[in-house]
């Protein structure tokens, strides 16, 4: 019936483009999951702008408690897809946690989180750095002044202890990059040990996004690795200091993903394509830039995501690294036009290499239990990510003249090897084992894997 309305709305209104391109799509009344982070962003904007509807689908958006609840409301069909952790449909289909094929034929977003520390840490991390002192210190900020307090709150008996969002995800592998990097170990997880405390000299734990400062100021946590924007409302409830965004810790990386069932997929492809064509239509309008290169569109996504039913913060803080700025502190906002990336970096694009980064971490430390030759990378990859899905979505907005050819990338899906790290480690997809290898903390495999 709402089908039928829709048709006859579209016919008496002359809409004719995205009308006649319509897709026959097997479900047009849709429920997607959220949690309230700013990069929700590409599913938010295709509701507000109209762009599921011009796919013949009406679709409802509902905010999730946590990582988990929207995960399983997934798998067990109260929801249709989400905006998930690049890391969860990889966990479930391989079976860390929940066991179920989940895919995923759109990447959401590039960068977004940051990482952040109480007042009181900042100050004793500017103590062993005098050059952090500055009211505007050079960045990118490592953790090798955060070392010697590591070791001191050791020495009291009382590790220190950081905040992530959930066990796989983007927060958790790069925070875990983070210490790293300056021979901080950040804990295995191992057939016995869950919670990834295994040698670890800093404890991590879960902390629901919306929670992160609170939880902070009352001194459960000492820093954590979160998303906008719980790192901007810590600056502006004078509470804690963004040291660190994720863009400084891997340029460009991919964080959120669009994640559904590959059984609700194969039931439904032609709604998964319309789907996917009015999410690559929300990325590009989040990223269109005016005649001087800004974004012309983001204060009008600040309003909407600023909505209580959406993000729910405070426009203005929204606004913060949105608009293309960051809040590090009162005395350092800085320009920051890449931290959150929707479109350009072909970042709508469901990269193998990409899955395959989130796998090599899981294996470093510990998620992963047992080794696993190179080729399963590679396979495991190409049953989660679906570029092929993307591309027949991309092709009909091409026809639609909502994009151009030169906006699908030619790939084989795999990323150029890129030392845009923190530690300045290559990272191949194509090589593995010699990546995870590579890194002094974490676990190792043969190399015999590596030709396997």
């Amino acid at each position: 019936m709402r089908k039928l309305l829709l048709t006859l709305i579209l016919t008496l209104t002359f809409t004719t483009l995205a009308y006649a391109e319509m897709l026959d799509v097997e479900k047009d009344e849709l429920k997607f999951g959220f949690i309230k982070l700013t990069d929700c962003a590409p599913i938010i904007i295709a509701k507000e702008k109209g762009y599921f509807e011009d796919e013949g689908l009406f679709v409802t958006v509902e905010a999730q408690a946590n990582w988990k609840v929207l995960l399983d409301r997934v798998i067990g069909g109260e929801l249709d897809g989400a905006h998930m952790l690049a890391g969860q449909p990889i966990a479930a289909t391989i079976g860390f946690g929940t066991k179920a094929h989940i895919i995923t034929p759109f990447s959401m977003d590039l960068n977004g989180n940051g990482i952040t520390v109480s007042n009181r840490i900042w100050a004793k991390m500017q103590e062993n750095d005098a050059a952090l002192k500055s009211p505007t210190p050079k960045h990118p900020i490592s953790a090798d002044s955060l070392k010697p307090i590591v070791a001191e709150f050791a020495e009291e008996g009382n590790p220190l202890r950081m905040g992530m969002v959930f066990p796989v995800s983007t927060h958790n592998y790069e925070i875990r990059y983070w210490l790293a990097a300056s021979d901080i170990h950040p804990g295995l997880y191992t057939e016995t040990d869950k919670r990834g405390f295994t040698d670890a000299d800093v404890l991590l734990s879960v902390t629901p996004p919306p929670q992160m400062p609170s939880v902070l100021e009352a001194g459960t946590i000492q820093g954590y690795c979160v998303g906008e924007p719980w790192n901007q409302q810590a600056v502006i409830r004078g509470i804690g200091v963004p040291v660190t965004t994720n863009y400084d810790i891997w340029k460009n990386n991919p964080e959120k993903v669009f994640g559904i069932t590959k059984e609700w997929a194969d039931k439904h492809p032609q709604t998964t394509l319309a789907v996917v064509k009015a999410l690559i239509r929300a990325g590009k309008w989040l990223d269109e830039t005016d005649a001087k290169g800004e974004l012309k569109n983001r204060k009008e996504a600040c309003k909407i995501l600023s909505k209580k039913e959406y993000v729910g913060a405070d426009y203005d803080v929204i606004a913060n690294s949105m608009t293309g700025t960051f809040l590090f502190q009162k005395t350092d906002k800085r320009s920051m036009p890449d931290f959150n990336v929707f479109y350009k970096y072909n970042a709508t694009y469901p990269y193998y290499s990409d899955c395959i980064w989130f796998l090599t971490q899981m294996r470093r430390w510990g998620q992963i239990t047992e080794s696993k030759p190179a080729s399963w990378y590679h396979e495991t990859a190409k049953k989660i990510y679906r570029p092929d899905i993307y591309k027949k979505a991309a092709a009909l907005l091409v026809e639609e003249e909502y994009i151009a050819k030169s906006e699908i990338p030619e790939t084989d899906g795999y990323k150029p090897p890129t030392k845009d790290f923190i530690d300045g480690v290559m990272y191949d997809a194509k090589k593995p084992i010699e990546y995870i290898n590579s890194h002094k903390i974490g676990n190792k495999e043969s190399e015999k894997l590596a030709k396997q």
